[in-house]
């Protein structure tokens, strides 16, 4: 008989994983502010994950104030000055 869902550990979606990485190396200073940030064909190739997977990723970092993105241009780290507090997202 299979676990009851209460009984299962929550699995983390990739997605989250993959911003949660990427949330902790632009707060460590990996990515300068004003340069670009990696495209999502580096991304997916580096995490190896699916460019809908690297997506929801840049999403959810621009959710958290991390990154702006400019369609046809790509992603810019926000200065940190300009980003919202560490605890608050």
């Amino acid at each position: 008989m299979p676990d009851s869902p209460a009984q299962r550990p929550r699995r983390v979606p990739p997605y989250l994983l993959v911003a949660d990485e990427l949330t902790a190396e632009i707060h460590a200073g990996t990515y300068d502010t004003g340069e670009p940030f990696p495209s999502e064909s580096m991304l997916a190739a580096r995490f190896g994950r699916a460019l809908m997977t690297i997506r929801r990723s840049l999403e959810v970092l621009r959710e958290r104030g991390l990154i702006t993105t400019e369609w046809g241009r790509g992603s810019w780290v926000v200065p940190a000055d300009q980003r919202p507090a560490l605890g608050a997202n």
